[in-house]
């Protein structure tokens, strides 16, 4: 079997990110290390890329996407979109799942630099901050897709989640809801979806409470898991808000499990308006976003960095709506009505 850049990077006790700079001759490598690095390669007879070597300094036309969790359905959305139109201005479209592992990250971040991908669009989580700081350092077309880092001087496409959060909550308060719990994941997007459901209740002169918020992988198992957690209190919540579909999805599913009628007596809301949404019984109330708007202006965005056409950093942010299904209603007998 061939070695690979990994292999040299296992030998040489160094980063696949390092390796590859060695081999493209680029940025600050110490003499010692850089010697250690082209010793090893001589030595496991490894060979770069030939044909990548080849269009070195020339456009490919193939743009690297990298999404964290096949497990989410709105990836394939982004994928499906983004793709077509990618295909519609003459580019191929790399694609590649993390599985939210760091490691991962670093490696087809270097796998798809070997194959000389002229850019990146990063869809909704990317744990591996020193390599996003590497590709803004060395100033690589890069846009962030449905994920924003206002921290750092990077260009992206997201949608207002916080909005979307505020209009969830600000919604089921008017169906008379009081009790409002959250199934969250570990993202950006979901803090921020949370921080809009805070906001709405602090309108309302609701007081927030900790308790109302649970944390979960997104898996159907994991959610069904969580929310049965919630719907098991004593005082258990009227209504649920899941910061994506999966997590809404495993909600009703944890509902339907104890017999607890969906919306008579528990509202549900997700986000992403999925496919799941009309396939799941009662069909589910969630946020859509302008995801085919939200794709082409991220193309536009990442080919106007690799033609060098746009040197501004820019944050464009969409507006949610919501799509009122099935799972959500009015409470009767219950404060505030």
């Amino acid at each position: 079997m061939k070695p690979t850049i990994y292999d040299i990077a296992r030998e040489a006790g160094v980063s696949a990110t390092t390796v590859s700079k060695v081999i493209n001759n680029k940025g600050r490598i110490s003499e010692k290390t850089k010697a250690k690095i082209m010793k090893i390669m001589e030595d496991l007879h490894y060979q770069p890329n030939v044909l990548a070597s080849a269009m070195k300094g020339k456009n490919t036309f193939t743009i690297g996407i990298i999404i964290p969790d096949m497990n989410n359905p709105v990836y394939s959305e982004y994928l499906k979109l983004i793709e077509a139109y990618g295909r519609e201005l003459g580019f191929s479209i790399l694609i590649c799942n993390t599985n939210n592992d760091p490691e991962k990250e670093e490696e087809q971040v270097t796998l798809f630099r070997q194959r000389q991908v002229d850019g990146f669009i990063i869809a909704s989580k990317f744990k591996n901050d020193e390599v996003l700081k590497e590709l803004i350092n060395e100033n690589f077309p890069l846009v962030l897709f449905a994920l924003e880092r206002p921290e750092l001087s990077i260009d992206c496409v997201t949608i207002d989640d916080f909005l979307g959060g505020y209009k969830v909550t600000e919604y089921l308060l008017s169906l008379g809801h009081r009790q409002i719990a959250v199934m969250t994941e570990d993202a950006v997007s979901s803090l921020e979806r949370v921080k809009g459901y805070k906001q709405a209740l602090s309108n309302a002169d609701i007081v927030y409470s900790e308790k109302l918020i649970y944390q979960s992988e997104t898996t159907i198992e994991r959610a069904v898991e969580q929310a049965g957690k919630l719907l098991d209190n004593q005082d258990r919540p009227t209504a649920i808000f899941g910061c994506n579909d999966v997590l809404a999805v495993g909600t009703i599913m944890a509902a339907k499990q104890r017999g607890i009628k969906i919306p008579n007596e528990l509202s549900v809301i997700g986000f992403d308006n999925t496919f799941m949404c009309k396939i799941v019984e009662p069909q589910l109330s969630s946020v859509a976003a302008p995801l085919g708007e939200m794709g082409r202006k991220a193309m536009d965005l990442l080919i106007s960095k690799i033609d060098k056409t746009n040197k501004l950093k820019q944050r464009i942010k969409m507006l949610p709506d919501l799509v009122i299904r099935e799972t959500t209603a009015r409470v009767y007998g219950k404060e505030g009505q």
